[in-house]
């Protein structure tokens, strides 16, 4: 079930661990999509406001009418929605939830 190029947006900055971390699940799933970057300097993006307006933040998947946001839950959906490629996230319901801990828990260190 390849998407269809354009149909898949990204919105980010390049460098950034969080982006990254989508980029590379999209990868693996082996997914088209078009990087919409985000400046880094100034002030944020309308688009970036209008689609993530309550922490603001990047990345943010647009996907057919859906809009994503946090770099966890966006590897969940592209896991979930794109069956073909490799599995990201373990199947067992117990030990997805060890993985997303780990994650959280890491991301939490990361953006001390």
């Amino acid at each position: 079930m390849a998407a269809r190029k354009g149909s898949v947006k990204l919105l980010g900055i390049s460098p950034s661990v969080y982006v990254n971390r989508v980029q590379i699940a999209l990868n693996l799933k082996s997914v088209d999509y078009e990087f919409l970057q985000e400046e880094i300097y100034g002030s944020k993006s309308e688009l970036l406001l209008k689609s993530n307006p309550v922490h603001k933040k990047i990345p943010v998947l647009f996907h057919e009418d859906k809009t994503i946001c946090e770099s966890l839950i966006i590897v969940e959906y592209i896991d979930e929605y794109w069956t073909s490629g490799p599995s990201i996230l373990p199947a067992d319901r117990y030990d997805r939830a060890i993985a997303r801990f780990w994650a959280d828990y890491l991301d939490d260190k990361v953006s001390m």
